[in-house]
């Protein structure tokens, strides 16, 4: 038992880096309690263990009395001048009252002391370690999964990536290495955990402050960003000195910069823009490639419209709306991209059309069918590819999106089981 505590000792001081004498202290709470249930209500009792040979003693301290009453609290005089030789009655005197078998019960406590301790250690130490680390990137091995969260072990600790933290394109294997931005520190029901991120935003940031000199030493700022995980990331730049291109320092040599970036988010695709105090230059660089025609902007409800080309307006708005939708998040503004409209009669006789068109399909009303064209869906074909958070983002459309998505649908079934039967001539 001596040398099997003392290397148990080592081993845990060594592998989580928690102090010899803590580790002690929980063995000796722990032997405390198995002594008092092995010897008794003995007076004053303690454990003390040699640190040297790893010896475990139970200590009581004894009065000495003429007469012995009780056994657990007392001593005869002629018991204690064995040990004393100089005791007299009324003195307090410390016995050794170890047990014959406490050894194995001790050993038996001591293990299972030091595992609970080592716990509840392990615990304060995530605490104090990584609660000045939130904001940091840092790098682990995946373990194990609960359900559809990662465990990753980071070497002394493990640390939890939610689910709603993973980037939905993203599959993770056991045994594999992946880097996470560390994005809180937070007590539990078990204690404190790490929590980790890979589809905040600001794991984004942290890569280009890592991978851009200019962004670390303050001279590019990041001005905003904004993210789809996964799919894409606009991200703002700005620099404070003149002579230093802030997009081209982001995108570096080549675009080396920037690929590592990209590289590292899995091929997410990432947009660097030029910020610029005048919302109408913003936005046409948060737009581009897309070229702007006209802007209408309302200063009051922080709103621009921004008309496009018909050619230019898929560009613009971007797949399933997601260009117009990051250029929204990313400016703060409410961002409404339009087709232009030409004032010639052709034009309004394809626009009626086109509503006529749609209108015809059961389920689908005129007015629907009027704002599903001026937002760009002017065919049965747009619409079926269009997904309902697009439709339910038109103001007229609203929460009737997954109902017309659905007349869509049912009309080409009609259409092709039509096509698809046999002529009668």
């Amino acid at each position: 038992m001596n040398a099997d505590l003392l290397a148990v000792l080592d081993f845990w001081e060594r592998e989580k880096g928690i102090s010899r004498d803590t580790l002690i202290a929980a063995v000796q709470e722990s032997l405390l309690a198995a002594a008092k249930k092995a010897v008794g209500p003995a007076r004053a009792l303690r454990v003390e263990i040699d640190r040297k040979t790893g010896d475990i003693r139970a200590i009581a301290k004894l009065i000495v009395a003429e007469k012995v009453v009780s056994k657990h609290d007392q001593i005869s005089l002629a018991d204690a001048r064995r040990i004393k030789p100089d005791a007299k009655i009324g003195d307090e005197i410390e016995v050794e009252v170890t047990p014959r078998d406490f050894g194995r019960i001790a050993s038996a406590n001591a293990k299972q002391a030091l595992l609970q301790h080592i716990r509840k250690a392990e615990k304060q130490l995530i605490f104090a370690e990584f609660k000045d680390r939130v904001g940091e990137i840092v790098s682990g091995v995946v373990r194990r999964f609960e359900r559809s969260d990662v465990i990753v072990d980071l070497g002394k600790y493990e640390a939890l990536l939610p689910n709603h933290e993973r980037v939905p394109t993203e599959e993770y294997q056991i045994g594999e290495r992946i880097r996470a931005y560390v994005k809180a520190v937070e007590q539990g029901p078990h204690g404190p955990e790490i929590i980790l991120s890979r589809a905040d935003p600001r794991f984004v940031i942290k890569l280009f402050q890592i991978e851009v000199s200019e962004i670390h030493d303050g001279t590019i700022e990041i001005k905003g960003i904004a993210r789809e995980p996964g799919f894409r990331t606009k991200i703002a730049v700005y620099s404070r000195d003149e002579k230093v291109d802030p997009v081209g320092a982001c995108v570096g040599l080549r675009g080396q910069r920037v690929k590592n970036i990209v590289r590292e988010l899995n091929n997410e695709k990432v947009d660097v823009i030029p910020w610029s105090p005048d919302i109408r230059t913003f936005v046409s660089a948060a737009l581009a490639p897309a070229k702007i025609k006209t802007f209408e902007v309302d200063e009051a409800n922080k709103r621009i419209r921004v008309t496009v080309s018909p050619d230019q307006l898929s560009l613009a708005i971007g797949k399933r709306g997601q260009n117009a939708r990051l250029t929204s998040k990313l400016t703060g503004w409410h961002v409404e991209v339009e087709p232009e409209v030409f004032v010639t009669k052709g034009f309004e006789e394809k626009v009626a059309e086109a509503v006529e068109a749609l209108a015809a399909i059961p389920g689908i009303s005129r007015e629907h069918a009027d704002a599903l064209v001026h937002a760009g869906l002017t065919s049965l074909e747009d619409l079926l590819e269009a997904e309902e958070s697009d439709l339910a983002s038109i103001p007229q459309i609203g929460n009737q999106a997954a109902a017309i998505l659905e007349a869509a649908r049912a009309e080409v079934a009609r259409r092709t089981i039509k096509v698809g039967e046999p002529s009668t001539s």
